[in-house]
């Protein structure tokens, strides 16, 4: 009979048990899931013989045992070998039994793979990588530093084939940009910061999409210009009907002259901020309340009233302030002219601030992320991993009305 430490917590002393029956279990799972998958893709050939009557698709043996890497610990499978004679019009064997439950080079679960990048950018090295995942209540026996290593090598090669996927089907009826900076650990001491520049997408269906993720120059408008033709050589002829972003980036002056119809729209918080900063302290909050008037009024006649109003209470003591609001007055009120719901979606570059966050957070508490090609690969892991639980917009069956240059005024649907 065992017996448990009385210094220890039942909990924690019962733990390495509790880990192992879960392992097997999973272990069991998964192996019935892969033979059940192998035993289907035999069935449905089953029907292709060869001129002998055989069967063109078998199983045959199994391949060599494999461990992956879970939150739970390691876990062995083995999967079953498939031989697969079919052959193609010119009468070679092409066809091949892929798993998609178990893909050829897996080695960690996605949980793992997604965690690797939060701990790169929070700081910790590759060598400490095992010892952190444990510290998390993971197991990292497998994760060795040449493994991040690879896995950053094959997160830089999915950066590159994705950067080069074709747009020819694509179509974007909103763009969100804004350029992100980071601090790099490993540069030369006076380098600039990295800059990544961002492009996110509201398809015509109202998914949320990564549209580019490049290295810029700061925010010029070469690097922009060079970003967006880009896009276009690679198929996505038409532009967006609606921009949104900073008002200060290179972002305008490029999409005028490769999207020349896509239409602006200034981010309300960027915009906000600049004018508070030209604001004493003590006036601040006063201020912004003020603001909030003009980007949530219900119409665009309300709006310009508020407009005026805060230009009136504030333009002579704070001429600054005012002619930072009055500079882009018609580009802050474009989204009168789209949906009402989507409004929520296109008065800021909120999707693309929220996603980014908690990553500026990390780099600069930690003084950076390494270099450059490190910062841009794992920017772009963190994203992908973000992009699968980004909403949908609003009222997404109103896009193709968008798309359709139906005329809104206020955000409603004007009568025919």
């Amino acid at each position: 009979m065992s017996t448990v430490t009385p210094e220890l917590p039942l909990a924690i002393a019962q733990a390495p048990v509790l880990d192992q029956i879960l392992r097997q279990g999973a272990q069991r799972l998964l192996q019935v899931a892969i033979d059940r998958e192998v035993a289907e893709y035999i069935q449905m050939h089953s029907q292709e013989l060869d001129e002998q009557g055989h069967r063109l698709v078998v199983r045959n043996g199994h391949l060599p045992a494999r461990e992956l890497q879970t939150p739970i610990g390691p876990i062995q499978v083995q999967q079953p070998r498939v031989d697969d004679r079919r052959r193609d019009a010119s009468g070679e064997r092409k066809f091949r039994f892929t798993s998609g439950i178990l893909p050829r080079y897996l080695r960690k679960s996605k949980s793992i793979e997604e965690l690797v990048p939060w701990l790169y950018l929070k700081g910790i090295s590759s060598s400490d990588f095992p010892q952190a995942l444990v510290a998390l209540g993971l197991d990292g026996s497998g994760l060795s530093a040449s493994s991040v290593i690879r896995m950053k090598e094959l997160w830089r090669g999915e950066w590159l084939e994705w950067s080069r996927r074709s747009l020819e089907h694509k179509r974007y009826v909103y763009f969100w940009a804004d350029g992100i900076y980071f601090n790099i650990r490993l540069e030369e001491p006076g380098s600039q910061r990295a800059c990544i520049l961002v492009l996110m997408g509201a398809t015509e269906d109202g998914a949320k999409e990564l549209v580019a993720l490049s290295e810029g120059h700061r925010e010029s408008e070469i690097s922009w210009r060079e970003l967006l033709l880009d896009l276009k050589q690679r198929g996505l002829e038409v532009g967006p009907e609606l921009a949104v972003g900073d008002g200060a980036l290179g972002f305008w002056k490029a999409l005028a002259q490769v999207y020349p119809q896509a239409r602006a729209q200034r981010c309300w918080v960027h915009k906000m901020a600049n004018v508070l900063n030209a604001l004493p302290q003590n006036r601040q909050d006063s201020a912004k309340h003020q603001l909030q008037q003009i980007w949530m009024a219900a119409t665009r006649a309300e709006a310009h009233q508020a407009f005026d109003a805060f230009i009136a209470a504030y333009e002579a003591k704070y001429p600054k302030a005012t002619a930072c609001l009055l500079k882009d007055r018609e580009e802050l009120l474009a989204f009168y002219d789209f949906p009402a719901e989507h409004w929520p979606h296109l008065r800021t570059t909120n999707p693309i601030e929220s996603t980014f966050a908690t990553v500026r957070l990390r780099t600069e508490k930690t003084k950076g992320s390494g270099t450059r090609a490190a910062c841009l690969t794992m920017t772009f892991k963190l994203v992908q991993c973000a992009q699968q639980s980004w909403n949908r917009l609003k009222g997404s069956a109103l896009l193709r009305e968008v798309i359709d240059k139906v005329p809104f005024i206020d955000g409603i649907r004007r009568a025919a």
